[in-house]
């Protein structure tokens, strides 16, 4: 059987190590997938770099366009990123009846339904394992090594960047601006760190696998996002002394009303494994009706551990390419017939009616009544609480300090009623600071 010949869109650090991945392991991928896998054609706009890459074995050119438009091309893998031309060249592949490899969880995220229907009405497939988490097989995972179970919930460290400030804030007791300058310094932030640190990359990944476990269109417009910009070092120190560690989660759960959607910092038990993924590995953790708990732990990013998605992706298009479309597992696990209609009735709830317990840390003028005044102000709105610690104000504010930090953990409440009691608690006048709310998650 001729082998499948890739085009490949841009050769950075995924493209390059996509490249070595299937030089290296060319016998194996050939007896894994019955046929040979061949990078024939590469484009990228610095076409001297791309050569030092790929030699002379491989045809360079300037313009992505020549790629798609070569009829001996039959996967086009898209690593370019973002959401502009990125679209336009995965568009045009598809209609040009080529199958799709990327890595591109924002243009997925947010132009996935439009990309999906295209390629069904063309009968070719768009993968994309690594758009998430990077070399852990998540998408793989939950797209058919679940697909017995009825999905209940999904929790993922899926951002190295953050996961490797919060374990740097933990390990160091700093605060989060010294913590990303030495990150940028490592290398593991970038320059505008924007997308990672508020949450957003996240997000996308969290959009993907909600789509997939619970079969209804991506709906990133609809997700919840919140980063760790306003963590302070002093709200890990007490969330360790409670026996809990501070993550970035991306979490989408199934309940009676329908979808939650939403990444933020959230208190995790520290006996929990997920709790205690450290630096920038990441770990998603997958709740089935059958199955139970399960976890996938591995690196997130880098050339070759998002190279082995990229080239798994080639090898499942190498064996069931000229394949009945109707015998592929569907892009987003379910029939797409069938998204449309689970969208209706499973509506990503706003975060107003999310419910899960929290942590308040809220800085008070060190006198009697004012704990007896917050925690009516709670029971007035219907929020119990499970644990409250109050530091002596002179550890908080040094000696002669007259105020002091009132940590109070809540049991599950709706968010709404917690916005709520939280604006009146503010109001008060012995509350001398914002008030820091952080969601806590059990994970059970």
């Amino acid at each position: 059987m001729k082998p499948i010949q890739v085009g490949l869109l841009g050769i950075g650090t995924v493209g390059s190590g996509t490249f070595n991945v299937l030089e290296r392991n060319q016998d194996e991928i050939r007896r894994r997938a019955g046929r040979g896998i061949e990078i024939t054609m590469v484009a990228d706009l610095d076409t001297e770099r791309a050569k030092s890459v790929v030699g002379d074995k491989v045809k360079v050119v300037g313009d992505a366009r020549e790629v798609i438009a070569n009829p001996d091309i039959d996967v086009v893998v898209e690593l370019i990123g973002g959401y502009g031309i990125a679209k336009a060249l995965v568009l045009e592949a598809i209609a040009a009846g080529k199958h799709v490899v990327t890595a591109n969880k924002a243009l997925l995220a947010v132009h996935g339904t439009e990309i999906f229907k295209a390629a069904a009405e063309k009968g070719v497939m768009v993968a994309y394992e690594a758009a998430v988490a990077g070399g852990i097989p998540i998408i793989k995972a939950l797209r058919e090594g679940l697909t017995a179970n009825s999905i209940q919930w999904v929790a993922g460290i899926i951002n190295g960047t953050t996961n490797f400030i919060l374990s740097e804030m933990r390990d160091k007791g700093l605060d989060f601006d010294v913590v990303l300058k030495e990150a940028q310094r490592l290398g593991y932030a970038e320059a505008d760190p924007t997308f990672d640190i508020e949450g957003v990359d996240a997000a996308h990944k969290a959009t993907l696998m909600s789509a997939i476990a619970f079969g209804i269109p991506v709906q990133f417009d609809k997700a919840y996002v919140e980063g760790i910009t306003k963590l302070a070092g002093a709200d890990i120190r007490y969330a360790e002394q409670l026996g809990y560690r501070i993550k970035l989660l991306g979490i989408t759960k199934r309940t009676d009303k329908g979808i939650e959607l939403r990444v933020h910092p959230s208190l995790v038990p520290s006996k929990r494994l997920i709790a205690n993924v450290e630096g920038a590995m990441n770990a998603v953790v997958v709740n089935g009706d059958a199955v139970g708990t399960t976890l996938y732990y591995g690196k997130g990013a880098g050339s070759e551990p998002t190279a082995s998605a990229v080239v798994a992706d080639l090898v499942d298009i190498a064996r069931m390419d000229g394949s009945d479309p109707a015998h592929r597992v569907p892009a987003l696990a379910f029939q797409s017939s069938s998204l449309a209609a689970a969208g209706s009735e499973l509506p990503v709830l706003p975060m107003a009616e999310v419910v899960t317990s929290y942590y308040l840390r809220i800085r008070v003028a060190d006198e009697a009544g004012v704990l007896a005044k917050i925690t009516g102000l709670l029971a007035g709105a219907g929020i119990s609480i499970d644990a409250v610690l109050q530091r002596e104000a002179d550890e908080v504010g040094g000696e002669g300090s007259t105020q002091t930090d009132l940590i109070i953990l809540t049991h599950d409440t709706r968010e709404g009623d917690m916005d709520k009691a939280l604006a009146e608690i503010q109001g008060l006048p012995t509350v001398l600071a914002p008030i820091t709310r952080i969601r806590k998650e059990e994970l059970n």
